[in-house]
């Protein structure tokens, strides 16, 4: 299968679009996406398990502009959210309610509310304290809502400590070893229907293994819950599949794993969620930029661009690799670099003693698989007006979020 961004006769481009008429005539930083990408991932996890029921709840965290939630919702996407904000970009975008699973640690009472009063199709619960302000919300409003508990399983993702949510020491879910007791507690609960398991350990995994594991020591909880006369009819498994951001990195295959999965829940009469953010949008995005300068010190060449942190804070905030590729091949060979921005941080990097092509100033480039967590963390650090977004559809092209503004960056004020 053809990556979305990918070199023709020495030109890169986005599908059939050359990305260099893209920024000739937007300008630059912007972030590129291809629509066709972005469908076919979604293909691949809802096709993967057959004829098992399951829905595909796409993790708006990754990305949620409004046209990307609206070619995902028209495929038959659900959504999972983890803001009162992002039911409102998904019931903005046309997504229906009742494929919205609401995620996360700290949901608060107008947030429920609003949640309870769309109709979404389940809560995943954090908390005692949580559930019981569900229950009491659900009372006065009327509603009986879906309600899994989310389920740290002490299982280590292998990834990055800043993204990995399923040992013993995270914030998220509540540790496997009470959840039975947990569950006993909140049977009396009338205004709730909790029919539901849910864990999510982590994203960027690139070996499956640890999901399969978590996966299992779930299968088992639902037994022992179902013994005790608990009615669990919907398995959350979350998300977390990864993307090869570095050459020779490994590429998970979602079909064997979905296959895997399958054979574990096989006969267990459940419905299947799954979470995928990153893995569905990432390689499916790009960040266009344009060299401003070239300048060197005598330990170091650097190469300065017109994007930056605040455009994507990944490098800063992870130490995150992203591959950074000329708009055209180069004849001029290559250098060690280091790629960086205007903002006025050391921190500000793109790339660190990379070797890149020997690109001058004017010359466009591309930060590739940066369609997730790109454009949905930038920020205006240093009244910096965030960049536009652009959708590739085929042969066509459009914009689906305006440059920013200096007026923008004092709207409200």
């Amino acid at each position: 299968m053809e990556l979305p961004f990918h070199y023709r006769q020495g030109v890169l481009c986005c599908d059939d679009v050359e990305v260099s008429e893209i920024a000739e005539r937007l300008g630059t930083p912007c972030y590129v996406y291809s629509a066709r990408g972005i469908l076919d991932r979604f293909a691949a996890y809802d096709s993967g398990l057959g004829d098992v029921p399951h829905r595909v709840c796409y993790a708006v965290k990754a990305n949620g502009n409004l046209s990307l939630l609206r070619l995902l919702a028209d495929a038959g996407a659900g959504f999972d959210i983890v803001s009162g904000g992002e039911l409102f970009r998904v019931r903005k975008a046309g997504g229906s309610a009742d494929r919205v699973i609401f995620s996360g640690v700290g949901k608060s009472r107008a947030e429920i509310e609003y949640a309870l009063e769309e109709g979404i199709l389940s809560f995943n619960c954090e908390s005692e304290a949580e559930i019981g302000l569900i229950d009491s919300l659900a009372a006065r409003l009327g509603a009986k809502p879906s309600v899994a508990f989310r389920v740290n399983p002490d299982v280590d993702a292998v990834t990055h400590p800043y993204i990995s949510t399923g040992l013993k020491e995270h914030k998220f879910g509540i540790d496997i070893d009470r959840i039975e007791q947990v569950y006993e507690h909140s049977r009396s609960l009338q205004h709730i229907s909790l029919d539901g398991v849910a864990c999510h350990i982590g994203s960027q995994l690139l070996d499956p293994s640890p999901l399969l594991e978590s996966a299992s020591r779930l299968l088992e909880l639902v037994r022992r819950l179902r013994e005790r006369g608990h009615a669990i009819r919907h398995l959350d498994l979350g998300g977390g599949l990864g993307v090869p951001y570095k050459p020779g990195d490994a590429r998970p295959d979602v079909g064997n794993y979905l296959a895997s999965t399958q054979k574990l829940v096989e006969g267990q009469n459940l419905t299947l969620y799954f979470e995928p953010g990153r893995s569905i949008v990432a390689e499916a995005g790009a960040l266009l930029s344009r060299v401003l300068y070239r300048k060197s010190t005598p330990s170091k060449e650097f190469i300065v661009a017109d994007a930056a942190m605040n455009d994507l804070i990944r490098p800063a905030l992870y130490g995150a690799h992203h591959e950074i590729v000329p708009a055209r091949t180069s004849l001029r060979g290559t250098i060690k670099a280091d790629v960086v921005g205007p903002v006025c941080e050391s921190a500000d990097f793109l790339a660190k003693d990379r070797e890149i092509a020997n690109v001058l100033p004017g010359d466009l480039i591309a930060v590739l698989t940066a369609g997730a967590y790109g454009m949905v963390s930038a920020s205006n650090y240093n009244a910096r007006p965030r960049p536009a977004e652009v959708l590739v559809e085929g042969s066509q092209w459009r914009v689906i979020r305006q440059r920013e503004t200096y007026e923008d960056l004092v709207r409200g004020e």
